[in-house]
């Protein structure tokens, strides 16, 4: 899958080249060949080709940490940020007027 993917961006590369150094071609028309039809192209089908690895991957820390599920630690006191202080009251009491 790598291997094409380089393949894909040297193809470009060299189209671009040829944009660049052709007779009618400028650089800013080999940056825009470059980007729009390498890089972007490219990067969506790595992410969408990628994404069940990041899936198991995801799927395998999870496995590891010890019952960390959100119902299991619903009101047990866990300390969400671990920096060890006491959490602060998140809703502000309510003050009456005499």
């Amino acid at each position: 899958m790598i291997l094409i993917a380089f393949a894909w961006l040297y193809v470009v590369l060299m189209v671009a080249v040829v944009e660049a150094t052709g007779s009618d071609g400028t650089l800013l028309g080999a940056i825009v060949t470059f980007l729009l039809y390498g890089v972007l192209p490219l990067s969506i089908v790595l992410y969408l080709m990628l994404s069940p690895a990041r899936r198991s991957v995801r799927r395998a820390a999870e496995a590891a940490l010890p019952d960390a599920s959100p119902e299991s630690t619903a009101g047990a006191g866990i300390d969400p940020d671990q920096r060890g202080h006491a959490a602060g009251d998140s809703v502000a009491a309510e003050r009456k007027e005499p």
